[in-house]
């Protein structure tokens, strides 16, 4: 038994050690995912122009924020119909903080978006996936959301924005779908929604949803294709860059599942404690996919941490009027590197004067030169596990660098190591203590004697 106590002794310590080490990393990397800004600065959005002959469609998002791509991907495609007047909305006119550091300024309020249209509801609401799903804080945003379902908007669900409607009541006795990682997790959260599986959105009449984040894309184009044409979502499906375009109906893809290399943002996430800072320069004018790409494909890896900056620390316009405002400038000291997205940034050499790695200095849709990048100066396997989170397929691309974090997969290995021998060189030490304490000398035998015989009752 001895033995056996002491091999669990060693099999915690060499646990406990990385355990120890890894927990403060990984919640330092999701909490930075959505982390507000600190400085309290609040910029006023882009002044919004609307034409009442047209649909309008807004992109909601809370005051906690929301996925980076799920927010500006729809609202790109949607944008470049020029078919609808397009905004962002959310329940203050803070900036909400997208995944990566990417700063939002909303367009409107919930308040001033009823005092534009008046009482009607938007004829489309896309809602992404946001981090305080279910909890008290994103009421503001479901109570507003069965609004607009009542005033009979059509709404999009971007992979787990799948969740905040579902959070509101709005899909039960609904066919829907999400982000494969989150799925099996729905079905027990939300179990009068019938999930679906292997499908890239479903259409379900006044409300679609869509399966992982660049599925979202997908979804979009449905809207488009209902309320616009085919015509146009394949358009603005090339405008885009985006070749997946399937017109008509949901394409079919197979259901992801998780795999042993998937084993790598463990790694990422818990051992990566000196992964790169890596600036990301906005400029004006940079295409809100093009902005997506540099944030979501950094942050989605978990390896790489991103911070949105620009020169004196200024609002920054994108393509279609949105309003970004950034955390630092370029030429802070605490950056491992800085890169620029956008293909008219690249043709004008922004932030050569930086040193800056140009992302899309090729044609094709965003994604493919940040994954190509991240691939380079990470790892393919941590790229094609990020790919696979995106759901974005990257049979045309060849992903090349170094196959594997082999440094941050030693750690977690060195550190179970080191717990280990400490925890054999204590054993050894409190033996040692236990034999070098002097023994106790031995008690004299007591004297036996014989016991007095009880005396006899009266008689």
């Amino acid at each position: 038994m001895r033995a056996v106590a002491r091999i669990a002794v060693v099999l915690l310590a060499a646990l406990a050690l990385p355990a120890a080490f890894g927990a403060p990393t990984v919640r330092a990397a999701f909490d930075h995912l959505n982390a507000p800004r600190a400085d309290g600065a609040a910029p006023s959005p882009a002044r919004v122009a609307h034409d009442p002959a047209k649909p309008t469609a807004v992109v909601v998002v809370g005051d906690r924020g929301a996925v980076v791509s799920d927010t500006l991907a729809p609202y790109e495609i949607l944008a470049t119909t020029g078919a609808f007047n397009v905004y962002a909305v959310a329940p203050s006119g803070r900036p909400a903080p997208l995944t990566g550091g990417l700063d939002l300024v909303p367009d409107l309020t919930f308040a001033g978006l009823a005092d534009l249209l008046g009482t009607a509801a938007a004829d489309v609401v896309v809602v992404p996936a946001m981090p305080d799903l279910g909890e008290s804080t994103s009421k503001p945003v479901t109570d507003w959301l069965n609004g607009q379902a009542a005033g009979g908007a059509l709404l999009l669900g971007v992979c787990n924005g799948s969740g905040v409607l579902a959070s509101a009541g709005l899909l039960d006795g609904r066919d829907a779908t999400a982000h494969w990682l989150r799925l099996d997790a729905f079905d027990d959260d939300y179990p009068a929604v019938d999930w679906v599986r292997g499908t890239r959105y479903v259409d379900d009449g006044d409300v679609i949803t869509t399966a992982g984040i660049l599925s979202g894309v997908d979804g979009t184009l449905r809207v488009v294709e209902r309320l616009v044409g085919p015509d146009a979502a394949a358009r603005a499906a090339e405008a885009t860059g985006w070749r997946h375009y399937h017109r008509g109906a949901a394409a079919s893809m197979a259901q992801a599942e998780v795999r042993p290399a998937d084993a790598v943002v463990g790694f990422n996430t818990a051992f990566g404690w000196d992964r790169d800072r890596t600036g990301v320069l906005l400029t004006d004018g940079v295409g809100e996919i093009e902005l997506a790409s540099a944030f979501d494909t950094y942050g989605q890896s978990l390896a790489v941490r991103t911070v949105a900056v620009a020169p004196g620390v200024e609002p920054v316009r994108s393509r279609h009027g949105l309003t970004f405002a950034p955390r630092a400038e370029p030429t802070a000291a605490d950056l491992d590197r800085l890169v620029v997205p956008g293909a008219q940034a690249a043709r004008d050499r922004t932030g050569d004067a930086y040193g800056a790695v140009h992302l899309h200095q090729d044609d094709g849709f965003p994604f493919d030169g940040v994954l190509l990048d991240l691939a380079r100066t990470t790892d393919v396997a941590t790229a094609t596990w990020t790919a696979r989170v995106l759901e974005y397929p990257t049979d045309h691309l060849a992903l090349s660098g170094p196959a594997w974090p082999l440094t941050w997969t030693l750690r977690p290995f060195g550190l179970a190591f080191l717990g280990g021998l400490a925890a054999l060189g204590l054993l050894r030490l409190a033996r040692r203590a236990v034999r070098s304490t002097p023994a106790a000398p031995p008690r004299p035998p007591r004297p036996r004697t014989r016991a007095a015989a009880a005396p006899l009752p009266p008689g």
